[in-house]
């Protein structure tokens, strides 16, 4: 086999290695629940589904995937929470309806 086709072959391997532990990485470094939401609304789509469902499993104190349908609705509620928050270091643990109306 030609070394060339080898090594690129094993270059290959090594990114998608490296590729596949960034979303362990984020996941370990995502703050869920702590996460200010001036953070939280910049996310991504997968990025806020990381956050949220790591909030709910920090709320409910489990280490099991919470069912999508809680997710979603979480989503939802801190997504509306946060883009109405006048304080935007609010953690979207607290993000709540009297944060709208006043600085917390």
């Amino acid at each position: 086999m030609n070394a060339t086709v080898v090594r690129t072959g094993l270059t290959t391997a090594a990114a998608a290695l490296l590729l596949a532990g960034c979303t362990d990485i984020e996941r370990a470094l995502n703050q869920g629940g702590d996460t200010p939401c001036s953070e939280y609304v910049k996310q991504d789509p997968d990025t806020k589904r990381m956050t949220i469902t790591k909030f709910v499993k920090q709320q409910t104190g489990s280490d099991q995937e919470p069912a999508g349908t809680v997710v979603d609705a979480t989503i939802i509620t801190v997504d509306v929470m946060c883009g109405a928050q006048r304080n935007a270091e609010t953690p979207i643990k607290n993000a709540d309806v009297a944060g709208i109306f006043m600085t917390k």
